[in-house]
């Protein structure tokens, strides 16, 4: 593996979260169908998931367990996925009691938007 190094983003865009990340990582986490469901469904995920112990889910985020089940994975390799979304920035966790709860990284999202838009 080759040294971590700053992205080669334009400062404009870079985000706390991708300062250290190789652009090569982040498209690395999106060239999985399963991982690329999971940020769908977590732009909405009032559509795609009933909501766990009353959690506003547009706030806290959808638990592990729901997202496991949709994926119908293992658990193992649904938080695998899950780790490698988060490692790059793409989502955010929350853990609350003994669950844990993730939600899409707008900002992130928006980085890599505009990192695309520039590479003509």
């Amino acid at each position: 593996m080759g040294s971590k190094k700053e992205c080669a983003l334009d400062n404009s865009i870079i985000l706390d979260t991708m300062i250290c990340m190789k652009q090569v990582d982040i498209f690395k986490a999106l060239s999985n169908e399963a991982r690329l469901k999971i940020l769908e469904w977590l732009k909405e995920p009032d559509l795609h998931f009933t909501p766990h112990e009353g959690i506003d889910m547009n706030k806290t985020g959808v638990c592990v367990s729901q997202i496991t089940e949709k994926l119908e994975m293992t658990q193992s390799t649904a938080s695998h996925y899950l780790s490698m979304l988060l490692q790059v920035g793409l989502i955010k966790a929350d853990r609350i009691g003994k669950y844990t709860y993730y939600k899409r990284n707008e900002d992130a999202i928006n980085g890599i938007a505009e990192f695309l838009k520039q590479k003509k």
